[in-house]
């Protein structure tokens, strides 16, 4: 311990451009997000720290405000800490708050509900510094058979459908259980902008982006409303459809 000093609990709520990285989870050689935390923490604090986020975003998906936790003896003011941060860390990672939590907060077991939003691009050309930050599908859709297609995954249901296999569960070989409530699930238009937002318990590995990709084979006239509750019902991922790309996806919040 640093001089004595108890440890704190901070939470912190984080924004991030995604695209560069290689998702959440620290990996070898790999630039992440979990990563990059890791090493700004220890060259301000001077700790070996391990922060815990609400969940493991992909590679290239961005969040608006991720919740991570992580304990330090450092007796900086979480004001400072979230200063000293901000001005270490990349430009494309963004500490918003810095707060001491109780000792039994965690960033993800304590979490109740989290949102998505993913963004479609419908206009022929797309504007390149958004390109980053959406799909760019320009092609016909029919939008109405979308926003139906989504009211379908309301409630509580085995998500196996829609769940590609999370290699950590499998390498510890952890028993999984792919039930999530969503407690809404709904499409919009927002100028050039198709935008999906799903609020659930929580959400697995894949799981919003192999949805949106189903949800486009419902516009497409591919699949029918009918087709995807059959498809949630089989409870197998290659009844799916293929998972939508990673650009258009982020974190919204995080509710606790």
């Amino acid at each position: 311990m640093l001089g004595g000093a108890l440890p704190r609990n901070i939470k912190l709520t984080i924004a991030y451009d995604g695209h560069d990285f290689a998702g959440w989870q620290i990996q070898p050689d790999r630039p992440t997000i979990q990563g990059t935390l890791v090493s700004v923490i220890e060259q301000i604090t001077g700790e070996k720290t391990l922060p815990q986020g609400s969940g493991r975003t992909d590679a290239g998906v961005h969040a608006l405000a991720q919740v991570a936790t992580v304990n330090i003896e450092c007796p900086i003011p979480v004001s400072n800490l979230r200063k000293a941060l901000n001005d270490v860390l990349p430009a494309s990672i963004r500490i918003l708050a810095a707060e001491q939590a109780a000792a039994d907060f965690h960033a993800r077991k304590s979490a109740t509900a989290k949102t998505y939003q993913y963004r479609i691009y419908r206009a022929e050309i797309c504007p390149p510094f958004l390109a980053r930050y959406v799909y760019h599908h320009p092609f016909p859709l029919n939008e109405e058979a979308m926003r139906d297609a989504a009211e379908v995954v309301i409630g509580k249901h085995d998500f196996t459908s829609f769940a590609a296999v999370d290699p950590e569960s499998r390498k510890e070989g952890l028993e999984v259980n792919n039930v999530r409530t969503i407690y809404s699930s709904q499409w919009h238009r927002s100028g050039d902008e198709l935008i999906y937002t799903v609020r659930g318990s929580g959400f697995l590995h894949h799981m919003v982006r192999n949805l949106v990709g189903t949800f486009l084979m419902t516009g497409k006239g591919t699949l029918t409303h009918t087709d995807l509750q059959r498809i949630l019902e089989l409870r197998r991922r290659s009844a799916a459809a293929a998972t939508a790309p990673a650009s258009g996806l982020f974190l919204v919040s995080v509710e606790y």
